[in-house]
């Protein structure tokens, strides 16, 4: 593996799935693998869960891990092609990304969309600039339109809480909230899923909130949430803005958060999220702190996830 941006740069989801659960059953197995190698992680918007699990997980593979808020710690970087740099920006990336590169084996790279220009956010611009002028491998640690750790680590709790013969049903719920929030890991948890290909997937949402087909093709697409509910053995809560009327909030309808009387139709279905979550927003206390929340576990398997993706990253610069 040279990179890992979306569910494209996984050779097998299978694969990382017990890599992850091995490494979970025995986290300093392959403690020698990262010796003498370092991880630079530069953050471009905060982060707790994604930046210490991934910490965590190179500790145990012997790596060492160095942290960069770029936001508040660095200079203000400029990213754009033959910019003139009178402004605010002091330095360009492809000076930063080299020296990085020099310094660091591994990038984990964290940027954050405009949720203005839906072009640019699009195109991962951003990180594809490190990608491009770093030399070294990148790891996405949230982009503007994917988190593809995160959505690996959802698959792995899946998979871990669901031990009947058969595909589950996996319904991903839109969530009022009190910001705009980006489509990321809506997107991601979409392309996972249809790409893994082991679920009957359902996305349900508010008219005019549908995510880009790139990321959903494959799923079914309802506006009635109860109705997609119905017989589901997980829920996935998330927020996300706009995709067509790019980044903005039409309705933050209290109605769609989830209650555990709504839950009542599902086939006693756990409940997931990605956290931060806005309690008795996007959740009600009585599901997030239900036997059947997943939040706690999915959250702790988030070095799993980090951990068998550093460990191919590793074997491929070996």
């Amino acid at each position: 593996m040279k990179k890992f941006i979306s569910v494209k740069d996984a050779y097998s989801i299978p694969a990382l799935i017990e890599s992850a659960l091995a490494y979970k059953a025995n986290p300093f197995k392959d403690k020698s693998l990262g010796i003498n190698k370092t991880i630079g992680m530069l953050f471009l918007n905060p982060s707790m869960r994604t930046r210490i699990s991934t910490q965590l997980a190179a500790k145990h593979l012997g790596m060492e891990a160095i942290v960069f808020n770029v936001s508040n710690e660095g200079w203000a970087l400029e990213f754009e092609e033959e910019v003139i740099m009178s402004g605010n920006t002091v330095e360009h990336v492809k000076d930063a990304a080299p020296v990085l590169g020099k310094y660091f084996d591994v990038l984990g790279v964290r940027t954050f969309p405009t949720l203005k220009d839906k072009a640019e956010d699009y195109s991962e611009f951003f990180i594809q600039q490190f990608i491009k002028y770093s030399g070294v491998p990148v790891v996405s640690l949230e982009s503007a339109t994917l988190h593809p750790l995160q959505s690996l680590t959802d698959i792995i709790t899946i998979t871990e809480s669901f031990k009947e013969k058969r595909k589950p049903k996996i319904v991903l719920t839109w969530a009022p909230h009190v910001k705009v929030l980006p489509q990321c890991v809506a997107n991601s948890f979409a392309q996972w899923i249809n790409a893994w290909g082991q679920a009957d997937f359902v996305i349900t949402h508010p008219e005019d909130y549908e995510l880009d087909e790139q990321f959903t093709n494959g799923a079914t697409i309802l506006h009635d949430q109860k109705e997609a509910l119905k017989e589901a053995d997980f829920v996935y809560v998330k927020n996300w803005s706009t995709y067509n009327d790019y980044g903005k909030i039409y309705s933050n309808d209290p109605s769609w958060m989830l209650t555990q009387k709504k839950m009542e139709v599902t086939n006693h279905a756990k409940v997931m999220h990605c956290l931060p979550v806005r309690r008795n927003v996007e959740l009600s206390d009585e599901v997030l702190d239900n036997s059947n929340s997943l939040v706690t576990q999915q959250a702790g398997n988030r070095v799993w996830a980090a951990q068998a993706v550093l460990s191919e990253i590793l074997k491929s610069i070996q």
